[in-house]
């Protein structure tokens, strides 16, 4: 038993005075005996004893009465837990990701927990809600009601780990309060660790589920092959179940419908629908299904572009046919010229250079490509047999910093790939342990840079530094055989790809996305994506100008899926596409344990609180004792002789 008020238990101290008194009534009378009254003097004797018995019985009803006066108004108290009386501090965690937009037994999961939230919780009670993109301190249901009905989805998901961490900063420092995190969620199977201890807060959990789990998607949409007509657009689109019923694929640029398919799930849990299409003009692209389970994940943007070719300048030194059929049109604008009639002035105006076998780099090249390099250009050096190692160590060591020395005429193999290297990491489906390895007759020994192929005694064959990639040797057909190998050509391809990062089909919102726009920036000017349904949404991403492109960076923004106009003041320069991270369409959820922490609704969890948090009270037990014991006196004294 505890008391509100324990102060109040010094007025005990107060029984002492009625014993005392008592003890004082009670004093010893000295008798004198007279023997013509011998039968008086038993009466007297007899009622002289009833009465002190009766005087004890009155002083120890009183003593009850007034103590149990004394504790009612100390007014105590007995609790569930040792919680109950102490000051809490209840921070709600609601998952409003994409996942619980699935509909449960009374409606979309995650109105329904809101819902829940603002009948159950009593009005004037203070917490702090979490969601995954913001925060609401101390607020009452009646701050946040209208706020929490009509809370917006987001697709960014955040892990246990994130969510205990974000609730740490919240709890106030003080240890005498009992910290409360209530997790609400679907609780998706996405390889995070759930119900984690952490000292000194209580956590429950809350799992809604969905009714049905059979979602359907959009997976993914690409350029599967391009035919003089057009292209092929291939949409895959998954479900987690077999069924009989297709899906109706449809295909928009704008609001024009461009054609429709059929995915059918009866053998397989994912099908490709294909569309042939004219992109000439370029598509502003959309594809649609109608799924009612989830709908954030029954639309891809996609952004097709009118052509805007890579521009390749190669110097030639020598034959350099070889790269006309690997840089053809429409996708790369080619352009060979030889050293002497190399025009210096559309040098800042290309994206790639090849200096092809040319026997000596003048200076004033070296300080073209310098400056070219600089600019974020991409620059690849292939020596000549017939030159001499100075002829291009100033060039390289004020460039790439790559150091070039003595010639070797020993036949060498090249046998190691940097998988891992960009120009390298999408082409092989596994490492190929064996294969056709080209050899090069005669070369320089280069150190230094990124090293992309190597020799067999793991000297550099093609390294990087600073943008400009080296061959230690020349690969003309007397001194290599690597023209005919099958690395030349995603080699070539993919440094001329790394000059100028156009934007994909499309990029996924709230991550990292690095591309380029071919444009050329006058002074303070700036690139700004707007999206055209909603204004709120437009953003200034972070730039950087790099001689004839621009280089955009989007990391956390925009968090908005749809598609952007990339405006240059008042002019639209082209268009990219952002669509949301598809990993919530898959409706798995973990198991959780079914402890005492563990709830299926808000409304038992916070009757589970109430009888934690109960105190009853005892002061009126004792009110009840006191005037019993009044009453017990008052019969004492009437018909006690």
């Amino acid at each position: 038993m505890q008391f509100r008020h324990p102060e109040l238990l010094y007025a005990l101290f107060l029984l002492l005075i009625p014993i005392l008194v008592h003890l004082f009534q009670l004093r010893k009378f000295k008798t004198e005996s007279f023997t013509n009254v011998a039968f008086l003097k038993k009466i007297k004797t007899q009622t002289r004893k009833s009465n002190s018995i009766k005087k004890w019985l009155v002083l120890l009803t009183r003593m009850a009465a007034l103590t149990a006066i004394v504790i009612a108004f100390a007014q105590p108290f007995i609790t569930e837990t040792s919680e109950a009386t102490l000051p809490k501090e209840t921070i709600i965690y609601l998952d409003n990701s994409f996942s619980m937009q699935a509909k449960g037994p009374s409606g979309q999961l995650l109105r329904t927990a809101a819902q829940d939230l603002v009948t159950t919780i009593k009005e004037d009670q203070k917490f702090t809600l979490l969601t995954n993109n913001a925060t609401y301190r101390d607020i009452t249901i009646k701050d946040i009601r209208n706020d929490l009905l009509q809370l917006p989805f987001t697709s960014n998901q955040l892990s246990e780990e994130a969510i205990t961490l974000r609730a740490q900063k919240e709890f106030t420092n003080d240890a005498s309060t009992s910290k409360r995190l209530v997790f609400i969620s679907d609780f998706q199977d996405n390889a995070s660790t759930y119900q984690q201890d952490v000292a000194s807060i209580t956590k429950s959990y809350i799992q809604v589920a969905p009714v049905i789990k059979n979602n359907v998607s959009i997976d993914s949409i690409y350029v599967s092959s391009r035919k003089p007509s057009g292209i092929e657009l291939s949409v895959t689109i998954s479900t987690l179940e077999k069924r009989e019923t297709n899906t109706a694929v449809s295909l928009y640029d704008g609001n024009k419908l461009l054609a429709k398919g059929t995915a059918s799930f009866n053998e397989n849990l994912d099908a490709t629908v294909v569309f042939d299409v004219d992109a000439t003009a370029g598509i502003e692209g959309r594809v649609e299904i109608d799924d009612p389970l989830l709908p954030y994940d029954n639309t891809l943007f996609f952004t097709i572009n009118k052509d805007r070719p890579i521009r390749v300048l190669v110097i030639n030194g020598g034959n350099s046919s070889y790269l006309q059929r690997i840089f053809t049109a429409p996708e790369f604008e080619y352009k060979a010229t030889s050293i002497q009639d190399l025009d210096y002035s559309i040098i800042p105006d290309v994206n790639y250079i090849v200096i092809n076998e040319v026997e000596d780099i003048s200076p004033s090249l070296s300080g073209a490509i310098n400056a070219f390099a600089k600019a974020g250009g991409i620059c690849t050096i292939i020596p000549s047999s017939t030159t001499s190692p100075s002829s291009y160590s100033t060039v390289l060591q004020n460039v790439s910093s790559l150091q070039i020395s003595n010639t070797s005429k020993e036949k060498k193999l090249v046998t190691t790939i940097n998988y891992d290297h960009p120009i390298y990491r999408d082409v092989f489906d596994t490492r190929i342990e064996n294969f056709q390895y080209p050899s090069v007759s005669e070369s320089f020994v280069i150190s230094g840079g990124d090293p992309i192929l190597k020799y067999q005694d793991g000297s550099n064959f093609l390294t990087t530094q600073n943008g400009i990639y080296t061959f230690s040797g020349s690969i003309a057909q007397k001194n290599s055989n690597f023209k005919s190998s099958p690395l030349i050509v995603p080699t070539f391809y993919n440094m001329a790809r790394q000059s100028l990062q156009l934007p994909e089909l499309y990029m996924t919102a709230g991550v990292t996305n690095v591309y380029d726009i071919p444009i050329v920036l006058q002074e303070d000017g700036i690139l700004t994506l707007e999206q055209n349904t909603s204004a709120s949404n437009n953003l200034i991403p972070l730039q950087q100008s790099k001689g004839s492109k621009v280089q955009i960076t989007t990391t956390q923004t925009p968090a908005a899926a749809g598609i952007y106009n990339v405006v240059s003041g008042s002019t639209m320069v082209q268009q990219v596409s952002y669509n949301y991270n598809r990993s919530e369409s898959n409706l798995r959820y973990v198991q959780l344990d079914k402890n005492d922490n563990y709830h299926t609704s808000v409304t038992s969890l916070f009757d589970a609180f109430e009888t934690r948090d109960n105190i009853q009270s005892l002061w009126k037990w004792f009110i009840i004792f006191a005037l019993l014991f009044l009453v017990l006196e008052i019969l004492i004294l009437k018909f006690y002789k």
